[in-house]
């Protein structure tokens, strides 16, 4: 199955918080379900600043060490790619803007991510929530 790595708290708001964009510097033209993983590395700073971001949005996200990092926690449906020049909610300027839908939350499960989209094998998926 498809994955994708997002650093943390990014990752943890697609699955848990409703964020249904995720930005990206390419577009995909891929439609479908992907799986969330969760990077395993997110800085103090990164985190502050993402702080920051979410209490804007309204979103309280869980302390940086209770974060899950480096495994898939979820799966979500890809349904439209845009490019915009305009931050609208949870997209930013300049940026693909990855449309996202349905997320659910599964069994962790340890993986080591990869930078673009990679495939986890499907043995290792045991139950997608549907």
């Amino acid at each position: 199955m498809k994955a994708l790595s997002v650093r943390q708290p990014w990752a943890w708001a697609i699955i848990y918080a409703l964020k249904n964009i995720e930005n990206q510097g390419w577009p995909i033209h891929y439609r479908g379900d992907i799986l969330i993983h969760a990077a395993k590395k997110c800085t103090k700073k990164e985190y502050e600043i993402a702080s920051v971001f979410f209490q804007s949005m309204g979103v309280s996200i869980p302390e940086l060490k209770s974060l899950r990092r480096g495994q898939v926690i979820g799966v979500v449906t890809i349904v439209d790619c845009k490019f915009s020049q305009v931050a609208s909610g949870w997209g930013m300027p300049g940026q693909y803007h990855w449309k996202l839908e349905n997320p659910r939350e599964i069994a962790p499960i340890p993986y080591i991510g990869q930078l673009g989209i990679f495939e986890v094998p499907d043995d290792l998926v045991i139950e997608v929530a549907a």
